[in-house]
């Protein structure tokens, strides 16, 4: 398996580390977690909790963008060692941006989620021109 698969299977697992720690915030706010409706809990969380959730929900919508870009730039044959260093620095911005956002460093959290999004259009362009 490539680097870059090793990525996404990195992303993938990202947002079950930051459901645990909502999950966490859920017990502390209020004391237990709600397993029959989740969703509702959360909404309700507030302060750092309210931000844990969010980095869980930013987490998931940032999958399938990285996961269709490495995708495709390994099925169009783009350059593998250009393709990996996006892909990690895509990894290294996507492990920043919910320690950012649980700590409520918004200009960082989205510093590094604009970076992570170029990386995803890097890859799509390495697609492009492979």
């Amino acid at each position: 398996m490539t680097f870059p698969f090793w990525c996404v299977v990195a992303t993938a697992l990202l947002p079950y580390f930051l459901s645990s720690a909502a999950g966490y915030f859920r017990t502390r706010q209020f004391g237990t977690l709600d397993n029959n409706d989740p969703r509702a809990q959360a909404a309700r969380l507030e302060g750092t909790g309210a931000r844990a959730y969010a980095a869980h929900q930013n987490a998931m919508e940032a999958l399938p963008i990285f996961t269709a870009a490495v995708v495709i730039a390994h099925l169009a044959g783009a350059d593998p060692g250009l393709s990996s260093i996006a892909a990690g620095i895509f990894v290294v911005t996507r492990i920043l941006h919910p320690i950012f956002y649980i700590t409520n460093v918004a200009p960082a959290r989205s510093a590094a989620f604009l970076v992570g999004l170029g990386c995803c259009i890097w890859l799509f362009a390495l697609a492009a021109r492979a």
